[in-house]
């Protein structure tokens, strides 16, 4: 019997949802192909079709795996009647999914080299196929081009990105998670390297400006307003027990300003 340490780590990003049959039906044919793997269901509650959140939540988390995992990404996989699911090695670990402009989101122009999945263009929910052959080979040790097609590039789409001086970055809301914490397009290093040390104001929409880091959450009084750099290492503006999209009226690509002083 195979142990858990042997298996080949398969981690999941869907906009399935959880009461419906479709993760069923992709788990069941890549167990049809290779037996010894261990499933990670990272999340299937991606909005539909949404693949900006979708490589947000891949971005932050795919560097905590152990080298060799395979990341399965599922989302707007039909966008185009000559889609490609596409297959690449990164850093040592595998990604698969649809090559719809969501990997250069993350990479962008860093994959050295994709491949094509052969598919079958008229099967409903075709890419359960392409992705246990992927699996099966890629648990198999074998090389890519083995069961793939190299393409000369993949699609790329453009990021918002933060607009700076001296003094000022003019950044935008690129996430709301699950606690309506609002993650912001401005990570540390750019933060610091502009500010260089001066106070700073935090402006969005009608609301009072935020003049100071928190290290927690619990830095301020409940319901009160604050900001912090979290965990993946970007701005949030958050509600100290509270949920800052909704009291904030801080939505998805809304306008952060931040001022030096």
């Amino acid at each position: 019997m195979e142990t858990q340490d042997q298996r080949q780590v398969v981690t999941f990003i869907t906009d399935f949802g959880t009461r419906d049959h479709y993760m069923g039906i992709i788990k069941g044919t890549i167990l049809s192909a290779v037996r010894a793997v261990h499933f990670v269901d990272i999340t299937h509650d991606v909005k539909s079709h949404d693949i900006v959140q979708a490589a947000f939540i891949l971005k932050n988390v795919y560097s905590s795996f152990p080298s060799g995992t395979i990341h399965v990404v599922s989302v707007n996989n039909y966008y185009h009647k000559r889609r490609k699911t596409i297959v690449f090695e990164y850093e040592g670990q595998f990604f698969i999914g649809p090559d719809n402009g969501l990997f250069s989101l993350i990479f962008g122009k860093q994959i050295e080299q994709a491949f094509a999945i052969p598919e079958p263009q008229d099967a409903i929910l075709a890419v359960k196929n392409t992705i246990a052959i992927a699996v099966q080979h890629i648990t198999a040790q074998q090389p890519l081009a083995a069961f793939a097609q190299p393409i000369p590039k993949i699609v790329q789409r453009i990021t918002l990105q933060p607009v700076i001086n001296r003094y000022q970055i003019m950044g935008s809301v690129i996430h709301v998670d699950h606690y309506e914490n609002c993650i912001v397009n401005v990570d540390q290093a750019l933060f610091d390297r502009v500010r260089d040390g001066r106070k700073f104001a935090l402006f969005f929409k009608r609301n009072n400006p935020i003049i100071k880091l928190s290290q927690h959450y619990y830095d301020v009084p409940v319901g009160e307003a604050l900001c912090l750099f979290n965990a993946a290492g970007f701005l949030e503006i958050a509600v100290n027990m509270g949920k800052a999209s909704s009291l904030l009226n801080l939505n998805l690509e809304d306008t952060v300003q931040i001022d030096f002083i």
